[in-house]
């Protein structure tokens, strides 16, 4: 069942039945860096290029400081994606380039490790991230992208309610290159099934 909680020190805590989010902490370092790592080669083909160190501690921790300066803006809200019961980490999901005012829109990107891939634990941390923005954030859209030849990602979105609403050419910087996407939405009066 979905709750939707806030942590002692004011990090919101999305809790389902499989599975729960919250933003990344300092001592995930060690946990994300094997299973990014244990994943490149499934991870690499659909995300910007990794930079030299990109799972040094170093790194982990400028992203950390780049997470909680955007939330604190309203601009992003990135989250790990835990197992309930053993608290695992599965992945990450994250909502960025919220937009006020007349838009009341935000961009919800996402990765799994390959171990957990295709259990259907990214399809409950969409309807999680999707119910607090709908919800929590006031949000009227959330919007994803996936590389046409992506059909994993392009089904997950289909299957969590997201309609395709476009294609876009040379979209975003992927392993290195200006490539096309696919574009999705979902609006908060949409029907949604639940996978949380």
């Amino acid at each position: 069942m979905f709750a939707n909680m806030v942590t002692e020190d004011a990090r919101p805590l999305l809790r389902g039945r499989r599975i729960y989010l919250r933003p990344p902490l300092a001592h995930d370092w060690r946990a994300w860096a094997e299973l990014r790592a244990g994943s490149r080669a499934f991870l690499e083909p659909w995300e910007p290029t990794w930079p030299a160190d990109a799972l040094s501690r170093f790194s982990y921790r400028r992203r950390l400081r780049l997470y909680q300066r955007d939330a604190r803006a309203d601009m992003a809200y990135s989250f790990l994606v835990f197992r309930n019961g053993d608290d695992a980490l599965l992945g990450g999901i994250t909502l960025s380039n919220v937009r006020r005012g007349v838009t009341q829109a935000a961009s919800a990107g996402y990765w799994m490790g390959l171990p957990h891939a295709r259990q259907g634990y990214m399809a409950a941390a969409i309807t999680l991230v999707c119910d607090w923005s709908f919800g929590e954030l006031g949000l009227h859209r959330v919007e994803a992208a996936c590389l046409p030849e992506n059909l994993p990602s392009a089904t997950l979105l289909r299957k969590c309610g997201f309609t395709e609403e476009g294609y876009a050419r040379k979209y975003l910087r992927i392993a290195g290159y200006w490539r096309d996407h696919l574009l999705f939405a979902v609006l908060e009066a949409d029907a949604r099934p639940r996978f949380d």
